[in-house]
């Protein structure tokens, strides 16, 4: 069995609510911070902006325009953003989910977000694909909350984390959006519930697990090639970037499931540096 090689963490940025949707973008880190409202952007030096003042946004994506497109968590919504920060559409898709939550544009355009969908008295998960139009088809359906997502650097297959599963999915992206039947990217044990995932050059994905308070990297197959542990919070988002797409960004958010329900939460950055770079997916 290889070995898994562990990596440190420093401080980066603190001060938080409740972060998440790290992207790299315009050589400076995005994330969203909804229990506050708003979308935030920071250089590599620490230098922070609000970019957007948003309720409850969650993921985030550009389309090939430059519009900033932000999801919501507890609300089924999806909003158009311009480059001066303006909310310039807003789209609620209440007819196909009860929320929203991660979503990625891939380089083509097409966005793909997740759904959180009432079946009864029962939560189950799909995946949608956002049209130009703010429509959504759901292209994946039965899965067991389907979380952060990512293309591989084959820029056809989607990988998700499926937090109740316990494991990343792999998807063909069909030409029109559409995905194939998932497999197994990775499964990572029950006591582990994958949240926000990146991918980088080589194909590996790093994922937070978040209330197993460690940030990993497996590949293909299900290995761990390395490991970054934290010593409070959940383990909630990671991001590839900086100067050289090698500085690993790593989202962390003290609170509980209760907590976040009712708005209590402290979030933190930090950061480490890695050998893979980053090929932007998220």
């Amino acid at each position: 069995m290889t070995s898994v090689e562990a990596i440190a963490a420093a401080p980066f940025l603190d001060g938080l609510v409740y972060g998440e949707g790290p992207r790299w973008h315009g050589e400076r880190l995005w994330f969203t911070d909804g229990l506050a409202g708003r979308v935030y952007s920071v250089g590599e030096a620490g230098d922070l902006a609000v970019e957007v003042e948003l309720a409850r946004a969650s993921g985030l994506g550009w389309l090939p325009d430059g519009t900033l497109v932000v999801s919501t968590l507890f609300a089924a919504e999806l909003h158009h953003v311009d480059a001066a920060g303006s909310v310039t559409a807003s789209y609620d898709i209440s007819d196909v989910a009860w929320s929203t939550n991660d979503l990625l544009v891939a380089p083509d355009g097409r966005t793909f977000v997740d759904l959180y969908i009432a079946d009864g008295r029962s939560i189950t998960g799909g995946i949608g694909l956002v049209g130009a139009d703010g429509t959504v088809r759901v292209v994946a359906r039965g899965l067991s909350m389907p979380n952060g997502l990512g293309i591989l650097p084959d820029g056809s297959t989607l990988v998700v984390s499926e937090t109740h599963g316990s494991r990343l999915l792999a998807f063909t992206v069909g030409l029109d959006g559409s995905l194939g039947s998932p497999t197994v990217f990775a499964e990572l044990g029950p006591d582990r519930h994958p949240d926000g995932l990146c991918v980088d050059a080589a194909g590996g994905v790093w994922v937070g697990c978040y209330d197993n308070a460690e940030f990993l990297r497996v590949i293909a197959g299900g290995e761990i090639t390395h490991r970054i542990g934290i010593d409070r919070g959940w383990a909630v988002a990671p991001a590839l970037g900086g100067h050289d797409g090698r500085t690993l960004y790593l989202v962390v958010d003290d609170t509980t499931h209760e907590g976040l329900l009712a708005g209590s939460s402290t979030g933190r950055i930090l950061q480490a540096r890695v050998g893979v770079p980053g090929v932007g997916s998220p």
